[in-house]
C-alpha cells in the first residue's frame, strides 16, 4: 500500500518511528511511498521509484516482444528443453502469466545430507534460467522441516537426523548453494545474459519463520478450512498406513508445513512458483491449497492480498532421469554424485559424464547446460561425425564441472582428463587453458576455499585460548594474529544451538545457521559454543570457515595428524631435530637437504588442504642457515666442490631464494622488525 504526506494513518497501522518519519518529510517534500507488507515496513524515496517503474516498463516492453513472437517465452523453453513433467495449473495460464509478470520461483532442500547431489541439480536449473531471464529465483534450505523428513513415496519413516548432523548438513549446503550461484552469474556473463537492477536471487532457510511462529496462528489461519478429506486420499499417505510402518502426526503435517513456506515467501517476497523433483506434485498441490487458504483468510483487511489468474501460485515437476541402463540418474556403483568436490571430486565428476551413453546425451546436454538449443544441435553434428571421440560427452561434462565448482576448475579437469589419456580433447566453443595456480595472494572465494570440516583434540578447543585455534584452524597466521582478530570481533563463531549457554542462558536454534563475533574469552568458555558438546563452527570473512570436531587427545595422536602451533610440530622444531640427526650420523646431507626443499605445497593445494605459514620467520630462517652450514661442511670433508657444485642444477633456484631470505633476515634485523 502507500501513501502520501497528506494521508491520515492510524497508530495501529504505522509504528512510531514510521510517523516520525513521514512527519519529518512532510513539509514540501517530494512523495515518498510507505510499503508494509506482512512483516515489512520500508520507506522508498522517488528515485527507486523510478527505478521500480523503469523496470516494469522494460518488463512490459518485453511481454509485448513475446506476443509478437520476436523474443521465446521462457516457459516455452522449459517445455522445449525437457523440464517440464506434470503442471500445477494449465499450461498455457502458465505461459501468459511467466509473460505478463515477473513472478518469483523457488525449489526447497532439506539438509538431510552433507551435500548436494546431481539428483538435485535438476529442479535447480529452471530456477537458475529463470534468474538469468530477471524472474527473482529462489534456493530454500529446509532446517525446519529436515527435522520431520519428507515421507513422500517411502514406506519406512526416515531415522531423526541428528541436531550436530543437521547443524553440519545446514552449513555445508549453504555455502555450496552460495558458491552455486556465483558460478550462475559467471555463466550468466558467459552467455550474454546482461543483467538488470531487478535482478533477484537468494539462498533462504524456513527456520528463519518458523523458529518465531507461533502453533496458533497456522491453526487459526490454516486449520479451519484444510480439509481431511483430500489430505488423507494422497497416495503418500494410503501407501505409507496401509503398506508401511504407518504415518506419524509430523509426517502427516510435512506438506502444510511447505505450504507455509510458500506463503511466506508468497506474501513477503513476489513467490508465485515452485519447482520440484518428479516425486514432489503432491505437495506442490497442497501448498497451493495452502497459500490461496491462508490469503482468503487474512482477517485485517490492510493486508489482504488479491486472488485470480495473475495472482494465484502455480507449480511444476522436473522429469526422473535414468540412464539407458535404467538406473536412477546420479547414482554410481550405489553412490550417489556429489557435487562437494571433497566427496566426488571434479576428476570424478567429469568422468561420469563422459561415460553417458550417446542415446541420452543430447538430452543431457538440453537439461544441465546453458548452451543454446542451436549449439548444441552444432555439437550433436560434430559429434555424430565421429562418435569414438564423444565430442558432446565432453561438452557435457566440461558445461557441468564449470556449473558446481567454476570455469577454472572445468578447464584444470579437462586438462588433466586429456593428459591422463594422452588424447587431444575437443569441446566445441570451448578453448581449453590452464588457469592462473593460486598464490597466497590470491582472494579466498567459495571456489577455491578448503574443505571446512577438520578435526583438532580436546586439549586444544577446552584447554587453550581462542586465539590459538583460530591458528590451529588456519583462520590466523599466528596466535597473535588469532587474538588480534578475536578483539577486533573480526572472526565468528556459530551460536551454540539447542540448549542454554553457561554463562547467559542465551538459546539458539540447531537448525538456523547464526554467527556471532568471536570476543576474547577464557578458554573455559569455548564450551559454551560446541554443538552437541562436540562440534565448534567458526569463520572469518564470507567464504573462510571451518567446522571442527572436536576428538579425544588419544584419537589424535592414533591419527598421526598434527595443526599449526601443536608443541613440537613446528618447523623450529624439526629443523632442530634434523640438525641433531645429522650430527648423529643418522641422517646424510643428502636427506636433509631434500627434506628442506620439498613442502608439498602441490600435495597440499591438490587435497584441498591448508598451507600455514611460519609464525617465526626469522628464527626459522637463521636455523635454516645454521643447518645449510652443517651440512656444507659435512660435505667438505667428503671433497664436495661447492663452487662447482652446490650452486648447479636443481638446488640453483633453490639457493637463490635462500639468498634472498638471508637479505630479508638482514633488513628486518636492521629496522628492528
Amino acid at each position: 500500500m502507500a501513501f502520501g504526506p497528506g494521508t491520515l494513518l492510524s497508530r495501529g497501522s504505522v509504528c512510531r518511528r514510521c510517523l516520525l518519519t513521514m512527519k519529518s518529510m512532510a513539509g514540501g517534500s517530494p512523495i515518498y511511498t510507505y510499503v508494509q507488507q506482512r512483516g515489512k515496513k520500508s520507506w522508498y524515496g522517488p528515485k527507486y521509484q523510478a527505478k521500480i517503474d523503469q523496470a516494469a516498463a522494460e518488463w512490459d516492453e518485453r511481454a509485448e516482444k513475446i506476443k509478437k513472437g520476436e523474443i521465446q517465452n521462457t516457459w516455452d523453453m522449459f517445455v522445449e528443453r525437457g523440464f517440464v513433467k506434470d503442471t500445477a495449473g494449465s499450461h498455457g495460464a502458465i505461459r501468459e502469466l511467466m509473460r505478463q509478470k515477473r513472478i518469483g520461483a523457488y525449489t526447497g532442500i532439506d539438509p538431510t545430507a552433507s551435500s548436494l547431489h546431481i539428483g538435485h541439480l535438476l529442479p535447480l536449473m529452471p530456477i537458475f534460467w529463470m534468474y538469468m531471464h530477471g524472474y527473482p529465483a529462489y534456493t530454500l534450505i529446509g532446517g525446519a522441516t529436515a527435522k520431520i523428513g519428507d515421507p513422500t513415496d517411502r514406506l519406512v519413516s526416515r531415522t531423526p537426523i541428528k541436531r550436530i548432523d543437521l547443524t553440519m548438513n545446514l552449513t555445508k549446503i549453504h555455502y555450496q548453494l552460495k558458491a552455486m550461484w556465483m558460478n550462475v552469474e559467471e555463466q550468466a556473463r558467459r552467455r550474454n545474459f546482461e543483467k538488470k537492477w531487478s535482478s533477484r536471487r537468494a539462498v533462504v532457510n524456513n527456520s528463519t519463520w518458523w523458529n518465531s511462529l507461533p502453533m496458533i496462528e497456522v491453526l487459526k489461519r490454516l486449520g479451519d478450512s484444510m480439509r481431511m478429506g483430500p489430505l488423507l486420499s494422497r497416495d503418500t499417505v494410503k501407501n505409507k498406513m496401509s503398506k508401511g510402518d504407518g504415518m506419524s502426526f509430523a509426517e502427516f503435517t510435512y506438506p502444510l508445513m511447505q505450504g507455509w513456506d510458500w506463503w511466506h515467501m508468497y506474501s513477503a517476497n513476489g513467490i508465485q512458483m515452485q519447482i520440484g523433483g518428479s516425486d514432489q506434485y503432491g505437495n506442490i498441490v497442497t501448498g497451493i491449497d495452502v497459500v490461496k487458504i491462508v490469503r482468503d483468510n487474512e482477517p485485517d483487511p490492510q493486508h489482504k492480498m488479491p486472488g485470480g489468474p495473475m495472482d494465484d501460485p502455480v507449480g511444476f515437476t522436473v522429469p526422473l532421469l535414468t540412464d539407458s541402463a535404467g538406473v536412477k540418474f546420479g547414482k554410481s556403483a550405489d553412490n550417489a554424485i556429489w557435487l562437494d568436490k571433497f566427496k566426488t571430486s571434479e576428476f570424478d565428476l567429469y568422468g561420469y559424464f563422459v561415460r553417458r551413453s550417446d542415446d541420452e546425451v543430447e538430452k543431457l546436454l538440453k537439461l544441465f547446460t546453458f548452451l543454446p538449443l542451436e549449439n548444441i544441435d552444432e555439437a550433436m553434428r560434430i559429434h555424430n561425425q565421429n562418435p569414438a571421440e564423444r565430442v558432446a560427452q565432453h561438452l557435457l561434462a566440461f558445461e557441468v564441472v564449470a556449473l558446481a565448482h567454476g570455469m577454472n576448475a572445468a578447464n584444470r579437469t579437462a586438462l588433466n582428463h586429456q593428459q591422463m589419456y594422452g588424447k587431444e580433447i575437443t569441446i566445441p566453443g570451448v578453448t581449453l587453458k590452464l588457469p592462473k595456480s593460486e598464490t597466497d595472494g590470491t582472494p579466498l572465494t567459495l571456489a577455491n576455499a578448503p574443505q571446512i570440516d577438520m578435526q583438532l583434540p580436546e586439549s586444544l578447543i577446552l584447554g587453550k585460548s581462542i586465539g590459538r585455534i583460530l591458528y590451529a584452524a588456519g583462520l590466523a597466521s599466528s596466535t597473535t594474529e588469532g587474538h588480534r582478530l578475536a578483539s577486533q570481533q573480526a572472526a565468528y563463531v556459530g551460536g551454540m544451538p539447542g540448549h542454554k549457554r553457561f554463562d547467559d542462558q542465551k538459546v539458539m536454534e540447531h537448525s538456523l545457521l547464526t554467527f556471532t563475533p568471536i570476543r576474547l574469552w577464557y578458554a573455559q568458555e569455548t564450551r559454551n559454543y560446541l554443538i552437541d558438546g562436540k562440534m565448534l563452527i567458526l569463520r572469518k570473512g564470507k567464504h573462510n570457515i571451518r567446522m571442527i570436531e572436536m576428538v579425544s587427545d588419544e584419537e589424535w595422536k592414533a591419527s598421526g595428524k598434527t595443526y599449526p602451533g601443536e608443541p613440537g610440530t613446528g618447523a623450529l622444531r624439526q629443523l632442530r631435530d634434523q640438525l641433531k640427526a645429522l650430527r648423529a650420523g643418522r641422517m646424510t646431507p643428502e636427506e636433509v637437504r631434500a627434506n628442506l626443499k620439498d613442502d608439498n605445497e602441490d600435495e597440499k593445494a591438490r587435497r584441498g588442504l591448508i598451507k600455514f605459514p611460519d609464525s617465526n620467520p626469522i628464527a626459522v630462517r637463521k636455523l635454516t642457515k645454521q643447518l645449510m652450514g652443517e651440512i656444507w661442511e659435512q660435505e667438505k670433508e667428503l671433497g664436495v666442490d661447492h663452487e662447482e657444485d652446490y650452486f648447479k642444477a636443481d638446488d640453483e633456484q633453490w639457493a637463490a631464494e635462500e639468498i634472498e631470505r638471508l637479505d630479508d633476515e638482514k633488513s628486518e634485523e636492521k629496522h628492528g622488525w
